[in-house]
């Protein structure tokens, strides 16, 4: 008996195809973690607008009851019915429940009528509204009727903006701003820089990817707006009646606009990528040009329409890319403070320098590790395209750090400034990144080229009769169970006129894997090549820092601007605040020594509370030991208690900022009154205790 071993098969090699995948999931996942951070940190989206001043007074003692409850605030906002509710002692409605507005004269004023015959005791106003850049803010303070009482109603349950619903929100507006970098960056980088990209499968993934994303996220906030902006319920996102509502609103509108500007955008994705990518594909089958910027230099004929194509298409995705950008300009930082009419085209150029940067980046570090044909010209085209985006980042960046911070102590003193210092400091080593990429790519303009994969005219007609006999990842696998033996015996079959014999399932086989085997060849001396290799290492170190970036940049967007803080801050000190009868001129501060009865446990906590009035208050805990240095404790907790009114105790987590310092920004305070400021230290992991203190509020 004879047994016969068949021939081994030959091994090929698989690369890791998903290698520039992975990269950007790390990227993303290092922003995520730097965007969880920034919101953990911050909280709940804080006001973008200041409750300034208020009739009846935060506190104040009234002979009768008022006809109505008038508040003002520091910029415009959207209220509706409901927005301001006034409660009686006993926790009923002493409103009627429909809110006016009465602003005139630059100022913004909204009222509620209450009813007759009100009894005496303390009553609580709580509002709830969206202020004009589109963020929800809140607040609530007391007065009294005849004489001050106790009062039964519980405080609200959670601020606007926060929680589960908060963190989808932002995340949805983190995905929406990558989107639409990756796909108004993508296709610029094909339309500038490489026009044979369109032809390009992973481009292709990279955008039309990037649309779906941009879309589901937009519709997501969509959704998301009624529970951001008022309950706090995730079940509210399907409330039909509310999201009529949205619709009505400034940000409602944005957000349908660009959906519509979406569905252009598809129509754009469509075009770049099947018409365009086929008269590349004839012009460089015509005349060999296919690495100029959109115009052809061979023969018109051959060339058709391609220059007027392009042309159409730079024009008109410019037009869609700056509308999209617009619905941001239009319902957020941009559109409300200073200079409304420059700062929206402003923050429209900056979203679009963005975007032809950051996409742009993503869609040369896909071409260098999937493409590594792609021509020097057309890198350095890219080199060109990032440097005038960087001018632009920085002339509209600086414009906009002067506009929405206002005076170099709102840069260091506020939440605004301190993110925006983390985000000029990563666009600094962004630019040091891209200065070893622009090197890398001089020296390109030297290396030998990377062989692309080697088509007969027989398997290009094959390939663009049938776009799904192209390479993929599939193909590559199956090629393993290939046998060159019987690969040479196809071809002599097909040499000698007997190809019919061959089993056509066989043959497609045999294609499969020349095409792997010539794919794996381009693929090794790709990555022989070590100029190409170095200016991937550097692409994607820029896309790294850029993901975080963005992720500081999607914070900025849901924090205060340091000139409203400020701003508010001062209205509060100098007399113009609900409660500007009661409020201190400066913070107060206390000392408290302190024994967790361990080894270095002693000390003391110098506590400061400013401006020590209802509402936001900024708390410093500075701690030092018995030597007066700074003292390293892992852990300090705060809370505040009003016995009297038996409110709280309300948790207060404070961030270390300093050695020995801890603060926490916009503690709220909801009531004047003596209240117990109890902190707790620990100074090892089983030495802590808890002191305690009063503290006048109002």
């Amino acid at each position: 008996m004879t047994t016969t071993t068949a021939p081994p098969r030959p091994t090929v090699r698989r690369l890791p195809a998903g290698g520039p995948v992975r990269a950007f999931l790390a990227a993303l996942v290092l922003a995520g973690t730097v965007f969880g951070t920034l919101l953990t940190a911050a909280g709940p989206a804080a006001a973008h607008a200041a409750l300034t001043a208020s009739n009846p007074k935060d506190g104040a003692v009234v002979a009768t009851a008022p006809a109505e409850v008038s508040l003002t605030f520091s910029e415009h906002l959207a209220m509706g019915d409901d927005s301001i509710r006034v409660l009686e002692p006993g926790g009923k409605r002493a409103d009627t429940g429909t809110v006016r507005d009465l602003s005139a004269d630059g100022r913004v004023v909204h009222a509620v009528a209450l009813r007759t015959g009100l009894p005496n005791g303390t009553y609580t106003v709580a509002w709830q509204a969206v202020s004009a850049d589109s963020h929800p803010i809140s607040g609530a303070f007391t007065f009294s009727v005849g004489a001050p009482s106790a009062t039964t109603v519980p405080l609200p349950g959670g601020e606007t903006g926060g929680g589960l619903v908060g963190f989808l929100y932002d995340a949805a507006r983190y995905m929406s701003y990558g989107g639409f970098a990756l796909m108004a960056g993508g296709a610029a980088f094909v339309l500038l820089c490489w026009p044979r990209g369109a032809s390009v499968r992973p481009l292709q993934r990279l955008v039309a990817r990037s649309w779906t994303v941009l879309t589901g996220a937009t519709l997501a906030m969509l959704l998301l707006r009624v529970p951001y902006t008022g309950s706090g319920k995730l079940a509210d996102a399907f409330d039909l009646a509310g999201l009529q509502d949205v619709l009505e609103t400034k940000t409602g509108a944005a957000l349908v606009s660009r959906l519509l500007l979406l569905g252009a955008a598809a129509l754009f994705i469509a075009v770049l990528f099947s018409t365009y990518a086929m008269r590349v594909r004839a012009a460089a089958a015509g005349d060999g040009d296919s690495d100029g910027p959109g115009t052809g230099t061979g023969a018109e004929g051959k060339d058709g329409g391609r220059a007027d194509l392009a042309f159409g298409l730079g024009v008109g995705g410019t037009v869609v890319s700056a509308g999209i950008a617009a619905t941001w300009a239009l319902s957020e930082h941009a559109s409300t403070g200073i200079q409304t009419g420059l700062a929206m085209p402003v923050d429209v150029l900056h979203l679009l320098a963005v975007a032809g940067w950051l996409g742009g980046l993503a869609a040369l570090l896909i071409a260098l590790r999937r493409e590594p044909s792609i021509e020097p010209a057309a890198v350095r085209r890219f080199s060109t395209v990032a440097f005038v985006c960087v001018v632009v980042l920085a002339v509209t960046g600086l414009y906009q750090s002067w506009r929405q911070v206002g005076s170099w102590s709102a840069l260091t003193g506020t939440e605004y400034g301190r993110l925006l210092l983390a985000k000029a400091a990563l666009v600094a080593v962004l630019v040091v990144i891209a200065r070893f990429s622009r090197r890398w790519t001089a020296r390109l303009v030297t290396a030998p080229a990377v062989p692309g994969p080697q088509k007969s005219p027989e398997d290009t007609d094959a390939t663009d009769a049938n776009p799904a006999a192209e390479p993929s990842d599939r193909s590559v696998e199956s090629a393993r169970s290939g046998d060159p033996k019987e690969a040479e015996e196809a071809e002599e079959a097909e040499e000698n006129g007997t190809g019919s014999a061959v089993d056509p399932a066989r043959a497609a086989q045999l294609a499969r894997q020349r095409t792997a085997l010539a794919d794996a060849a381009r693929r090794k001396a790709r990555d022989a090549d070590p100029v190409r290799s170095g200016l991937r290492r550097a692409v994607l170190a820029e896309a790294a820092v850029a993901a975080v970036v963005l992720a500081v940049t999607t914070a900025l967007t849901a924090t205060e601007p340091g000139r409203t803080e400020e701003t508010a801050d001062r209205a509060a000190v100098s007399g113009s605040s609900p409660s500007a009868d009661s409020r201190p001129r400066g913070p107060v501060e206390t000392t408290i020594p302190f024994d967790t009865g361990g080894p270095n446990g002693k000390g003391t906590i110098r506590l400061t509370l400013g401006p020590a009035a209802p509402g936001a208050n900024k708390l410093t805990l500075r701690i030092t030991g018995t030597a007066g240095k700074p003292l390293e404790a892992p852990e300090v907790r705060a809370s505040f208690t009003l016995p009297d009114q038996q409110i709280g105790p309300l948790p207060v987590t404070p961030v270390k900022v300093a050695p020995g310092q801890w603060r926490a920004d916009r503690v709220q305070i909801p009531m004047p009154g003596d209240w117990l400021v109890k902190v707790t230290v620990r100074t090892s992991d089983i030495d802590q205790t808890t002191v305690d203190e009063n503290v006048k509020i109002g």
